[in-house]
């Protein structure tokens, strides 16, 4: 029997004008990597690299948007850069689009293009739902590829199962408990957006993040 998985933002998250899209793909068939997908990889990121600047960087309104987000609850911008603003800057500075596994960078890809947060968890590590919430400090969080975990403050926004477990603080870093491996089959997709993102813009990008994802992937999808 297939179990439903809740999914939901606080009211109070909602107030500061952030968004989320969340979407199940059952069925997955992740690998390392795909030799269409790097063709395709390297002419995205090709386009991408001719426009992009500091000063695109800095004026983007999508990332203004997160930007936002960490003002409104205390967080530095500096010491907080939201994942895309930190994707966008690794390839301005290298050149490289940094290479996970098949479906992370199906996602990542994706974000390159819309300047969107956009992400994924293994949902057979996730504890029951998955809440975007503000924090109170009790909650547990062993950053992605971290060895120890780290403090969790009072007040900021985060994802976070019913284990009180931190998946993903801010839209900054994920957590190591439910990284996407080529092990997982069933997952859990999200779009987050923020006050300066229509909904159809936060629609069709995470429509497509899943119609890339299911296009080397596979899978079934489940809008939740």
């Amino acid at each position: 029997m297939l179990v439903t998985v809740c999914c939901d933002i606080a009211p109070e998250v909602q107030r500061l004008g952030a968004t989320a899209a969340f979407v199940r793909l059952r069925n997955v068939c992740n690998r390392d990597s795909d030799a269409e997908f790097e063709a395709l990889k390297a002419q995205v990121v090709g386009e991408v690299l001719a426009n992009l600047s500091p000063e695109a960087i800095a004026t983007d309104p999508v990332l203004l948007g997160y930007r936002q987000l960490h003002e409104a609850v205390g967080r530095s911008n500096k010491k907080n850069v939201a994942s895309t603003e930190a994707l966008l800057k690794l390839l301005l500075e290298t050149g490289r689009f940094p290479h996970v596994n098949l479906l992370v960078d199906c996602y990542n890809l994706v974000s390159l293009k819309t300047r969107l947060s956009l992400g994924a968890h293994d949902l057979a590590q996730v504890t029951g739902g998955i809440h975007l919430r503000i924090t109170d400090g009790s909650e547990h969080f062993l950053p992605l590829h971290g060895t120890e975990a780290k403090p969790v403050a009072a007040g900021e926004y985060a994802y976070i199962d019913d284990a009180n477990d931190v998946l993903c603080r801010l839209e900054v870093r994920q957590a190591e408990k439910t990284k996407i491996t080529t092990a997982t089959t069933d997952c859990i997709m999200i779009a987050q957006g923020n006050a300066l993102i229509s909904q159809d813009t936060l629609r069709a990008a995470t429509e497509e993040m899943v119609a890339l994802a299911k296009r080397f992937c596979g899978g079934e999808e489940e809008w939740l």
